[in-house]
């Protein structure tokens, strides 16, 4: 898959799954346009792979909306920035639920807005990538904010695959299990905590970013033209147990 000459939006380019996707994409071609909240984190993948860099904290709506025109034009958008905090179901606080709602589910709207809007004026296609979780779907204890937000997402992605495929724009998630990234890897290293996870795991081990990235790859590619409002679970078959 070549992106060359394509301008895209990766948002929460700074770390995780969207530093190594923004790094695969720009090996292939892409410019990328980095949107993330730490300026350190920009300044280092600018110096990688000499991305556009914009730094925003996408909690804050109007300071999202003014990233995400500044980011524009751009030929596709993955919407992966994303925070959690771990709570229990009582403990939660209306305060916690709504910054991750803000950042999980509001944030992508808001960017993907402007993007379409973008798109729909020039009158030509497009492809967004909108990054959710297996958690849309499980109700893992501790994460009622997290889980909440993401399956917010992958409605919100349906609806947004209905309305704008009309204008040739396609949408679609993709719902990773738990992801290798360095925080990940401190976060699930004691075997106590990961091994009812992986039990359930058919391949037996969690998923790189690289793996979700190669995903995401695909569904913003020419290959994938004719896939638009799905949710792809990249979970090794822990969604068939």
């Amino acid at each position: 898959m070549t992106f060359a000459g394509k301008r895209i939006v990766v948002t929460g380019a700074g770390k995780g799954i969207g530093r190594a996707v923004s790094v695969m994409l720009a090996g292939r071609g892409a410019h990328v346009i980095a949107l993330t909240r730490s300026q350190q984190d920009l300044d280092q993948l600018v110096d990688e792979i000499g991305c556009t860099a914009i730094a925003v904290d996408l909690s804050d709506a109007g300071a999202a909306h003014a990233a995400a025109e500044l980011a524009m034009p751009a030929d596709f958008l993955v919407n992966c920035a994303g925070t959690t905090s771990l709570d229990s179901f009582l403990d939660v606080s209306a305060e916690t639920f709504d910054y991750i709602m803000a950042v999980n589910t509001r944030a992508p709207m808001i960017v993907a807005q402007a993007y379409a809007r973008s798109r729909i004026a020039r009158g030509v296609g497009g492809a967004i990538l909108n990054v959710s979780s297996i958690s849309s779907t499980v109700g893992f204890a501790g994460h009622t904010a997290y889980c909440a937000s993401k399956g917010a997402l992958d409605a919100m992605t349906r609806v947004m695959a209905n309305e704008l495929g009309p204008y040739g724009i396609r949408v679609n998630c993709v719902n990773p299990i738990v992801t290798l990234t360095p925080m990940a890897v401190k976060a699930w290293s004691d075997p106590a905590k990961a091994g009812p996870i992986l039990d359930r795991i058919p391949i037996g081990r969690f998923v790189s970013p690289d793996e979700v990235g190669e995903a995401i790859s695909f569904l913003l590619s020419d290959a994938a033209s004719a896939i638009s409002g799905i949710t792809l679970p990249i979970d090794g078959g822990f969604s068939t147990r």
